[in-house]
C-alpha cells in the first residue's frame, strides 16, 4: 500500500529519509516539469527549475504543515523558482519578447504542421504571462482555480478572469489556424 503524501513528508521532515522523498519526487516530477516547460517554453530551463524546486522542497519540507495538498505546496515552490528565474533576466518584458520571437520563428519554420501540441504551445505563447501561467496550472497541471490562486498569490476571481480571457484568446488563435 502506498503511503500518503502527508505521511511521506512527515517521515522526511522527521528523519531526512531520502527514499521517502524519492517517492514524492516520483509522484510529482512529471507534473512539475510539464508545468514549468509550458511556463518557460524551454525544456532545459524547465528541468533546471524543477530540480531546484525539488531541492528546495527537500530542504524546507519541515515547513509543510499539511493544511493544503503536498502537490499544491510543491507547485508553489516550483512557481516561485520560475518567478525568480524571470526576475533574474533584465526584464520580464524583454524575456517575453525573446520567447515570442523564438516561437514565431519555430511556427514559421514548422508551419503549424507538427500537430496539436505545437498548436497549443503556439496559442499559449500569444497569451500574457499571467494568463499562460494560470492556464498551465489549471489545465496542464490539473490544479483547481483555488490551488492556482494559492500558488500564484492572485485572488481567486482574478485567476478565473485570466483563465477566461486566456481561453478566449486561445480559442480565437486555434480557430484562426483551422480556417487556414
Amino acid at each position: 500500500m502506498a503511503a500518503h503524501d502527508l505521511e511521506l513528508a512527515a517521515l522526511v521532515a522527521a528523519t531526512g529519509d531520502r527514499h521517502a522523498f524519492g517517492q514524492l519526487v516520483a509522484r510529482y516530477q512529471t507534473l512539475v516539469r510539464a508545468m514549468l516547460t509550458r511556463m518557460t517554453g524551454n525544456h532545459a530551463l524547465a528541468d533546471d527549475l524543477a530540480q531546484d524546486a525539488f531541492i528546495k522542497a527537500y530542504r524546507k519540507i519541515g515547513t509543510f504543515t499539511g493544511a493544503g495538498s503536498f502537490k499544491s505546496w510543491l507547485c508553489r515552490i516550483a512557481y516561485t523558482e520560475f518567478l525568480q528565474a524571470v526576475r533574474k533576466r533584465k526584464s520580464a518584458a524583454a524575456a517575453m519578447e525573446r520567447f515570442t520571437a523564438h516561437q514565431d520563428v519555430l511556427g514559421q519554420a514548422q508551419n503549424w504542421d507538427s500537430g496539436d501540441a505545437m498548436d497549443l504551445d503556439r496559442a499559449l505563447s500569444h497569451l500574457s504571462e499571467v494568463e499562460r501561467n494560470v492556464i498551465v496550472l489549471c489545465f496542464s497541471s490539473g490544479m483547481s482555480h483555488a490551488e492556482a490562486a494559492d500558488i500564484t498569490g492572485l485572488p481567486l476571481g482574478t485567476v478565473k478572469s485570466h483563465i477566461n480571457r486566456g481561453k478566449a484568446k486561445m480559442r480565437a488563435i486555434l480557430e484562426q489556424k483551422e480556417a487556414v
